[in-house]
């Protein structure tokens, strides 16, 4: 992966980035003259809490964004499509939804990171969910052709059986356990007793 800046690389840097818009946006909506920020801003911020998967957020900005700001402004209404399918966990729409739209030179990186993130999150799931699950399935899943997710999840280790249109994912490695030495246990285990004994 290519590295950007203080040797960092690039998906560190545009996530910080977009933590950094966030904040800007959620901030000139709280000093938009009359409590009314402008299209944009409302855009940039609903796409950007898509994006950080905090549809709680999302789904109070779009109650409280006035009806004739998002009646006047269909890529805002696109984007809450794309919110709404993520709601409802609808990953193939999802997918459908952000190429669907012609978004605006600000909001298209937001919607190309949302749609890899989405990607990646569906990845995650189905190693965590499945043992084999269909071909088919896996591709509408993850927004790809069958012969793309395949070839994909080959590369990572993954197993795919061409004669049953199978594929196994490969189980993800358990998160590691902190063990605790067996003298600091002993050590609880006597203060525990100890406390119970008083």
């Amino acid at each position: 992966m290519q590295q950007l800046g203080i040797n960092m690389p690039a998906a560190v840097i545009m996530e910080e980035n977009y933590d950094k818009l966030l904040e800007q946006c959620e901030a000139q909506e709280l000093e938009a003259p009359g409590g009314i920020a402008t299209p944009q801003v409302y855009a940039q911020l609903l796409s950007l809490y898509l994006l950080h998967n905090d549809m709680n957020n999302g789904r109070y900005l779009w109650k409280r964004i006035p009806q004739a700001i998002k009646s006047a402004n269909p890529e805002l209404t696109s984007i809450w499509a794309v919110g709404q399918r993520i709601w409802q966990r609808d990953f193939p729409g999802i997918y459908t939804t952000i190429a669907a739209f012609q978004w605006s030179e600000n909001i298209l990186p937001v919607m190309e990171a949302l749609r890899e993130s989405t990607r990646q999150r569906a990845y995650s799931l189905v190693a965590q969910a499945y043992t084999s699950i269909a071909a088919d399935d896996f591709a509408a899943f993850v927004g790809y052709s069958v012969e793309e997710a395949v070839k994909g999840v080959v590369s990572q280790g993954w197993q795919a059986d061409p004669a049953t249109r199978m594929v196994m994912p490969k189980k993800p490695d358990p998160p590691p356990v902190s063990l605790v030495p067996n003298e600091q246990q002993l050590a609880r285990l006597t203060d525990y007793v100890a406390f119970l004994e008083n």
